[in-house]
């Protein structure tokens, strides 16, 4: 899979650091928290997806750590830049082992395939 993201070669010198800095704050928390737990769900208040997901991991008791960014109308901007990182479009984020395995429905699929306990056992 190739994402297509903008050549720096394409980007005006003057802007790099810009582009560089903006927000890199919460994608170097996520990254932290990924480096140190199996599983990171990373959401937003009022958004039910975030709590579906919690749910279903609670469900099977496995442990994970959530992060939470704002509301709808707050924080978009932060969480903008993770959608940059990552190429995903909405909330939850969810990452097992490091690895980005989608949102809450996602989730639910690779517990209900026994993916999930595969992932996080090995």
């Amino acid at each position: 899979m190739t994402r297509s993201v903008l050549d720096e070669a394409h980007i005006h010198p003057a802007i790099r650091q810009a582009i560089t800095d903006s927000h890199a704050d919460i994608v170097r928390e996520v990254q932290d928290a990924i480096a140190s737990n199996k599983v990171v769900v990373v959401g937003m208040t009022q958004n039910p997806f975030p709590r579906k997901a919690r749910k279903a991991l609670d469900a099977i008791s496995a442990p994970y750590k959530y992060l939470e960014y704002g509301s709808y109308l707050g924080q978009w901007k932060r969480r903008n830049a993770l959608k940059m990182w990552t190429g995903w479009p909405t909330f939850p984020m969810i990452f097992v082992n490091g690895t980005l395995v989608g949102g809450a429905n996602d989730l639910q699929r690779l517990i209900d395939s026994d993916e999930f306990a595969r992932m996080v056992a090995g």
